[in-house]
């Protein structure tokens, strides 16, 4: 839905107010409209709204009050013409590369991706006669070489998932407009709040809503935003027909999760940024990554394209799956799950969960080693989940 007639307000205003639609009865809070379809009172209206010829809802597979809420809200966010919700991130994530390609076309990725979305590029996509080409997402020159005249997308995450590199948007963007390819960013580690891929030249920005959007651990969802244009000759039909559609239930959760965000994303990324710093340099980690410090490997592209750190960071344990194991098992305040961007501190092990269908030789090519853990700040006090940390390092 088009945001454009929306005044231009501060982030943290738009995440309470945008997008808001009231019913006849003046509700203070967002409406939830449970339902499938919808009455129309003649069937002269009924066919005009299915013809497209008047706006209006027809049947909630398509669209719905508390799901245009929410994409508003997120337009707005974002600052983009257009946003479309689906049922899951990789929801978002496939129906974002599928709606811009056909069998012959070619898509050129970073390898550092989720696992998911890895496989839906080099297996699912490829089922379709659509080829792709992996590559380091730093080197700019592998981008430039890989690119050929039937590349039609190039994809990246950044920070990427696990080991949180970051990419230089801007010049990515220019390799995709030099050969007439959308260049589409997942930025969900980043969050909106922190970095802005269509102010930088990417055409598509996806997300997870499941993680900081909702921040709660309650339901799932994703988000499509672009032109007005791009969605509309890319997305609009696909999602029609092929129905990956939010529930209603779930836009209005993600509504409610998106009026704490800046609040929320604030607190983690300031305990997540203290957390870097005290596990630096311990004795029982070999590496540690974390956006918001000076010895980042990409410090400089972080300073230009993001306006903070991350909620999250990553570090390797001593002693490979056996010393991460009896780290995780040593925590009593933090959970082992596979999830991010909660109120509750969680930690993962991606060798054994998000990246365990990659080979070891592709893992290492990643460096996800079998010690690596990724830990998603939460909204407890700072010293207790360091504590925490500590304390379970003792055990290694």
């Amino acid at each position: 839905m088009s945001a454009s007639t929306e005044k231009k307000y501060r982030p943290e205003t738009r995440l309470v107010h945008g997008g808001t639609l009231r019913s006849q009865f003046g509700e203070m809070s967002e409406a939830l409209f449970l339902t499938q379809g919808y009455i129309y009172p003649t069937a002269e209206e009924c066919e005009a709204r299915f013809s497209g010829k008047i706006p209006g809802y027809v049947y909630s597979r398509y669209s719905n009050p508390t799901m245009s809420m929410f994409e508003q809200r997120m337009a707005l966010l974002e600052g983009a013409e257009a946003a479309r919700s689906t049922a899951t991130g990789m929801a978002a994530v496939t129906t974002a590369l599928m709606g811009l390609v056909k069998a012959g076309d070619h898509i050129v990725a970073a390898k550092a991706l989720f696992g998911s979305c890895r496989w839906v590029i080099e297996d699912w996509l490829g089922r379709f006669g659509v080829t792709s080409t992996l590559v380091d997402g730093v080197d700019l020159k592998q981008w430039q070489k890989a690119v050929t005249k039937n590349t039609k997308v190039l994809f990246m995450e950044t920070p990427t998932n696990p080991t949180l590199e970051v990419y230089d948007i801007a010049a990515v963007a220019e390799i995709a407009r030099s050969v007439g390819a959308k260049l589409v960013v997942d930025n969900v580690f980043a969050t909106p709040l922190y970095q802005s891929p269509l102010t930088l030249g990417a055409d598509v920005v996806v997300y997870s809503a499941t993680k900081h959007i909702d921040g709660q651990g309650r339901v799932l969802g994703g988000c499509i935003l672009s032109t007005e244009k791009v969605i509309v000759d890319n997305y609009h039909q696909l999602l029609r027909q092929t129905g990956p559609s939010l529930s209603p239930f779930n836009a209005w959760v993600l509504l409610k999760g998106l009026e704490t965000l800046p609040v929320r994303v604030a607190r983690q990324t300031e305990t997540a940024g203290k957390v870097a710093d005290t596990l630096a340099g311990h004795e029982k980690l070999t590496k540690l990554i974390y956006p918001g410090r000076a010895d980042h490997p990409q410090a400089d592209i972080i300073a230009k394209q993001m306006k903070a750190g991350s909620t999250l960071c990553s570090f390797e344990i001593k002693g490979g799956k056996e010393g991460a194991f009896r780290f995780l098992n040593g925590l009593k305040l933090i959970g082992i799950t596979n999830n991010l961007g909660d109120a509750k501190s969680l930690i993962t092990h991606p060798t054994t969960t998000t990246h365990q269908r990659l080979t070891p030789e592709q893992r290492a090519e990643l460096s996800i080693g079998d010690g690596l853990v990724r830990l998603s700040a939460g909204l407890e006090h700072a010293d207790d989940i360091v504590e925490d940390l500590l304390t379970a390092l003792d055990k290694v």
